[in-house]
């Protein structure tokens, strides 16, 4: 295989997240260089890495040697998959980039078809999952409703059944990089990006080789979390309205016990009832707040500007090193 100089036109880059992989990035490069082979285009495959502690910057490397239209880049510290996404999407040279897991959940054969898709005319091709190998049935719950949530209250639809799988045009990757935002949501920024998007349905398939590397009910939680606060602030005023409600329904309740005290009715016996409603208030009111923090730490850490991740070195960057 032939070198790509940084002056040559890359038509497809290939961004690819990694942490503790070292298992997965041989047979995935085996079927992704296949796959390149087979469409015949000018391609670089871009690996960003976590520092990990097995050998997967070492395998890598070794692959460097062998085809040196891939690349490397390795953060200063862990700063996980979306920043590393984002990393490699800005760092591309191609005039169309496809992200993808190394863990060949998502087959890299479904490239050539997302390619082709794009050429009808479209900006993004984003797959869609008809069905999830290996998935617990409390993992697809959360899914469903996230998603259902997320789209209810967010100013933008994100696509049901997505993950971050999907091909760009240079076009949407600059636009990705005029928003600068420090969460790294990548579904919910190309949805908000918008212009003429498509998608492929395909069957997710099991990891070839080792676990994920984080909590499937906690991570699902965060991305879900994370995709209501970034895109709305509808969750807001939903708890200003239930605040004016259930403050409603607290005069009228006292009322009651005031009309029951003036016309000399027994008035009901309360102790239980009273820490009943005592405790539901202080919950609505910990989760209003909760709700306020949540925003509130979003926007402090837009405020800092700090970068979403630092590089400690790029491999076959050629002048950008």
């Amino acid at each position: 295989m032939s070198k790509i100089s940084n002056r040559e036109h890359v038509q497809l880059s290939l961004v690819v997240p990694v942490y503790k992989e070292q298992d997965n990035i041989k047979p995935f490069l085996a079927r992704a260089e296949a796959v390149f082979d087979s469409m015949k285009i000018s391609y670089e495959i871009i690996f960003t890495l976590d520092p990990s502690p097995d050998r997967t910057e070492e395998i890598i490397l070794e692959e460097i040697n062998r085809n040196p239209n891939l690349k490397l880049m390795v953060f200063s510290r862990r700063f996980g998959q979306p920043a590393a996404t984002m990393a490699g999407i800005l760092s591309c040279s191609g005039n169309t980039c496809v992200v993808i897991d190394v863990d060949l959940q998502d087959q890299p054969e479904l490239i050539e078809q997302l390619y082709a898709k794009l050429r009808e005319g479209y900006e993004v091709v984003y797959a869609k999952r008809r069905s999830r190998k290996g998935e617990t049935l409390v993992k697809r719950v959360i899914s469903h409703f996230g998603y259902s949530l997320i789209n209810k209250f967010s100013d933008v639809q994100i696509p049901r059944n997505t993950g971050d799988f999907r091909i760009m045009t240079r076009r949407v990757i600059e636009e990705l990089r005029r928003l600068n935002e420090s969460h790294g949501f990548l579904r919910g920024l190309v949805a908000y990006v918008g212009f003429k998007q498509a998608f492929i349905e395909y069957d997710r398939d099991e990891r070839f080789a080792g676990k994920g590397n984080y909590n499937r009910l906690t991570g699902s939680l965060k991305i879900g979390l994370n995709g209501l606060i970034s895109f709305s602030s509808k969750p807001l005023f939903v708890m200003s309205i239930s605040g004016f409600i259930l403050a409603g329904l607290s005069f009228l309740l006292g009322a009651w016990y005031v009309l029951q005290k003036l016309i000399g009715i027994e008035l009901t016996p309360g102790l239980s009832t009273t820490v009943l409603v005592v405790s539901f208030f202080a919950g609505v009111q910990l989760l209003g707040l909760g709700l306020i923090g949540e925003y509130v730490g979003r926007i402090y850490d837009e405020v800092k500007q700090r970068p979403m991740y630092i590089v400690d070195r790029q491999i076959n960057f050629g002048e950008r090193e």
